[in-house]
């Protein structure tokens, strides 16, 4: 088969001829991939900023496609299934599982013993997502091996088409999740940090829960007008000052509720901050840039919830806790719990309530992939999202 693979910092090549996936557990089953996507969360490691990359890695954990084996103790699939695959490996016999917060499931990371030295404890085995999360082979390849195939695949019904259903397996219940976790009341100014794919889902969820108004804040012109349209005050940080900007727009007393829709590689709007953290982040002082953070956690009305669902991979510095706890805010974070969420968020989908498909603005081969991680990261060409036909 043919498949993206990491070969270092920068490096991703569309490699051929490689040994097709097997059935190693009974419960495991083999997809065909018809559709996959590249997220956000690839370019951490397309950029280097994650630890465990290993030369050869298949990269990606967005698929979709169709069931062409299933292991002797799947009852939940048969062949011929089409299904979106959370991101999320979940063996949903564990606490943590039965508890359904499935991007912490205790057994699916194989390599646990090693992200319990990094993290204090493992979290979920995760596709194509470096070795501290399993290692498993990724989604960006003509086929995939999916273990706990009898808990984590979603069985999509006739009539949808991938474009519509393919962002169950992570961005879209990434910015439910996000929204979800801020408790949004009808009086809520809910602000979202980043327009990028995820922050588009924030935006909309944000509106379908009944926020009172939701801001976005990014510096691409094309980003902003999509969140725009989906329902946000676009705030552009090149153009204007986001803190006098959101002190107008809820009256000095500041947003109630603020999503890191961003992570890692935030941009600042004031150019000392931006500095700042790309030195120290050069000189291995910090792993990750923290500027949304920082803002949020200045900007956020006392008593309020900032909810991050953009990932971070390790140390962060001048983060001001002080004000932080003084003014009594609640973070609420983690990866997405996929399987929460895919249930409701189908039936959405089916009663026409949102179209996920209104993100993606390329759709190409398997093999323009490597050309398409540069365009991506580079925001080039108007590029928001890639879906990748292999």
């Amino acid at each position: 088969m043919k498949a993206l693979r990491w070969h270092g910092k920068k490096d991703i090549r569309c490699d051929n001829h490689l040994p097709d996936p097997t059935i190693e557990d009974g419960r495991d089953a083999i997809v065909k991939v018809s559709s996959c996507a590249i997220c956000g969360s690839d370019l951490h490691l397309y950029d280097g900023f994650m630890p465990g990359m290993k030369h050869g890695d298949i990269m990606g954990h967005e698929f979709m496609g169709e069931v062409m084996e299933v292991g002797k103790d799947n009852k939940k699939l048969k062949v011929g299934d089409r299904v979106v695959v959370p991101f999320t490996i979940v063996c949903g016999d564990c606490d943590q599982c039965r508890k359904g917060n499935f991007s912490v499931c205790e057994r699916s990371n194989r390599n646990k013993s090693v992200a319990d030295k990094v993290f204090g404890h493992s979290t979920a085995g995760l596709y194509g997502y470096t070795h501290l999360t399993g290692g498993y082979a990724g989604g960006q390849a003509e086929y995939v091996r999916v273990p706990y195939a009898d808990v984590g695949p979603v069985v999509i019904p006739d009539g949808l088409s991938d474009e519509q259903v393919l962002f169950l397996g992570d961005i879209l219940p990434t910015g439910w999740q996000a929204a979800a976790q801020c408790e949004i009341e009808p009086s809520d100014t809910v602000v979202v940090w980043g327009a990028g794919p995820v922050g588009q889902f924030c935006v909309r969820s944000a509106v379908l829960m009944g926020a009172r108004q939701v801001v976005c804040i990014d510096n691409v012109p094309e980003r902003l007008s999509m969140a725009q349209a989906g329902g946000a005050i676009p705030i552009n940080f090149d153009e204007e000052s986001v803190i006098e900007r959101l002190q107008e727009l809820t009256k000095g007393k500041g947003p109630e509720k603020c999503i890191d829709a961003v992570g890692m590689e935030a941009h600042a709007s004031r150019s000392l901050d931006s500095m700042y953290d790309r030195v120290k982040q050069a000189a291995m002082m910090e792993t990750d840039r923290p500027h949304v953070l920082r803002e949020m956690i200045y900007v956020c009305r006392p008593g309020g919830i900032l909810s991050i669902p953009g990932v971070y991979g390790g140390l962060l510095d001048k983060i001001p806790f002080g004000a932080a706890m003084n003014k009594g805010l609640t973070f609420r974070m983690g990866q997405t719990h996929v399987n929460r969420w895919t249930d409701d968020l189908l039936e959405r989908i089916q009663e026409g309530q949102i179209d996920p498909s209104f993100v993606i603005t390329h759709t190409v081969s398997l093999e323009q992939g490597p050309e398409m991680y540069k365009i991506f990261r580079e925001k080039q060409d108007g590029c928001i999202k890639v879906v990748l036909k292999p």
